[in-house]
């Protein structure tokens, strides 16, 4: 912000302009427009504009009409109005106020009481945008706090798999990838798909050691049970109401559905499985085939793609396979940045 707080003095008449900057100058560094258009050009281009004072009786855009249009623009509606008017009667005062003015002052002007309703009127201003900033701030200490915790449940799911590396930061770093190819102008939801991924396999933490940890080959009655961790992560989620754990919810669900329907748990088909589960289905099996574990050999890049596509249609959504090839040689730069630490 500049050393004086800035104030802009808006009327047709250059007289009543020089009393009024000559009345505010030695506290505050004043702009002036002579019309309206110019007062909201000015308001619109100035982020550190504290206070308008605004004539009423004005040619071609009278003060009402600036008042309105400033207020209706989420740039400048924030902006104390003083309307500085001839016109005294209560009905206009009342007009004022209801187009969001916070004071009226009628002319001629007295320098003693324009001094006073500005300094109040921009120390409350200057109040409400510091309280405003705390807000924010507090509100983005609250959002990292939350995706903290999201990410360390998803940490604590890995743990109990026995996956101690990076697999759920690669994980949704892979889904934003590919959530971004296709939505590329919805950038809420790609970045929810980042941030929710990471609790896609937060189920496995209901899933008994026997099974979960059980050396060689699951049998068949193993797989019944580990079938189940979609609907537990779906189960510790819960019902929430923030647009990050619904989707976190509905990711944990319908990661293990499948294009054909052959998936599980409620064998879902092609675009009844939510989009966002069939991206983190794709990430997941990327990131899964390449990574070498206790029970199984890494595979190489060219056999995890060449299956990926081969499965295009059949367990993957052909849309989000193309969107993964499109983006591959970044989701690579992520598997490199991000590998596991060789034990």
């Amino acid at each position: 912000m500049t050393e004086k707080p800035i104030v802009l003095v808006v009327d047709d008449s250059p007289e009543n302009i020089s009393v009024l900057s000559g009345v505010l100058r030695d506290d505050y560094k004043v702009k002036v427009a002579l019309n309206g258009v110019k007062a909201i050009q000015i308001a619109e281009s100035e982020p550190d504009l504290m206070m308008i004072l605004l004539d009423v009786m004005m040619p071609e855009m009278d003060g009402y009409e600036v008042c309105e249009r400033l207020k209706s623009n989420p740039v400048t509606a924030n902006i104390p109005i003083i309307f500085v008017t001839a016109k005294e009667r209560d009905i206009d005062e009342k007009f004022g106020f209801s187009l969001g003015a916070v004071d009226y002052i009628t002319k001629p002007v007295s320098p003693s009481i324009v001094r006073t309703r500005v300094r109040a009127h921009i120390a409350v201003f200057e109040q409400s945008r510091l309280l405003d900033q705390k807000v924010r701030e507090r509100t983005a200490e609250l959002e990292r706090t939350r995706m903290q915790i999201v990410h360390c449940l998803g940490r604590a799911a890995e743990f109990r798999d026995n996956q101690l590396g990076l697999h759920v930061y690669r994980i949704s770093h892979y889904s934003r990838l590919i959530a971004q190819v296709i939505s590329p102008d919805d950038h809420d939801w790609v970045e929810l798909v980042y941030h929710a991924s990471p609790l896609y396999d937060v189920g496995k933490l209901g899933i008994p050691d026997s099974v979960l940890l059980k050396p060689g080959e699951l049998i068949e009655q193993d797989w019944q049970v580990m079938r189940q961790h979609p609907a537990i992560g779906a189960e510790i989620i819960g019902e929430q109401d923030s647009d990050l754990m619904l989707l976190a919810k509905e990711i944990a669900l319908t990661h293990h559905e499948r294009w054909d329907g052959s998936g599980y748990p409620n064998g879902l088909k092609g675009e009844d499985i939510p989009l966002a589960g069939r991206v983190v289905a794709v990430a997941d099996v990327f990131d899964d085939l390449t990574c070498q574990r206790p029970y199984k050999q890494a595979w190489s890049v060219e056999e995890t793609v060449d299956y990926i596509c081969d499965e295009s249609g059949k367990h993957f959504d052909p849309q989000v396979v193309a969107a993964f090839l499109l983006v591959l040689d970044d989701i690579l730069a992520i598997h490199e940045k991000y590998k596991d630490p060789i034990h």
